[in-house]
């Protein structure tokens, strides 16, 4: 599944905010095993989210920071917490759009809760095992990629 941006006609770009590389390799091989060719940028901080986000620094130039149409992030992050990133992102008007589905291990209440208060689309609990896991990433890209209709 090829997930294409109605307003680029390019495949679209999805920003994956994720501190544990075993858990990120694990989400961009299922979702390349999925056959979601889509862009798949990753960063392993709060701040480099919000710097590739904003174009700062090493992101300044929109060719490596092209704007995604999915984010999926991770709650626990360095430097700047997923929760404060969400609420960054949905707090600024150019970016509230984007889908910001958090995939995460925490299962508490308040996380969840957190999460929502600060405009997730969508909390995703990262199951420990590897079939239930690839699952997941399955109906999500079916889901986000394929059936959800995006505001252009």
């Amino acid at each position: 599944m090829l997930s294409i941006d109605e307003v680029s006609g390019e495949a679209m770009t999805i920003l994956l905010v994720e501190d544990n590389d075993a858990h990120a390799e694990l989400v961009i091989r299922g979702l390349r095993e999925q056959q979601m060719l889509n862009r798949i940028c990753h960063v392993q901080d709060g701040e480099e989210a919000l710097d590739y986000l904003f174009r700062r620094g090493d992101y300044e130039d929109p060719e490596k920071s092209p704007r995604p149409g999915l984010i999926l992030l991770d709650l626990r992050l360095p430097k700047i917490d997923g929760l404060e990133v969400l609420k960054t992102i949905k707090n600024n008007e150019e970016m509230r759009s984007i889908p910001v589905v958090i995939l995460t291990t925490s299962e508490a209440d308040s996380d969840v809760q957190d999460a929502y208060k600060r405009y997730a689309n969508s909390y995703l609990v990262k199951p420990v095992d590897f079939s239930n896991f690839n699952s997941l990433l399955s109906d999500l890209g079916f889901y986000w990629l394929g059936w959800n209709h995006r505001a252009n």
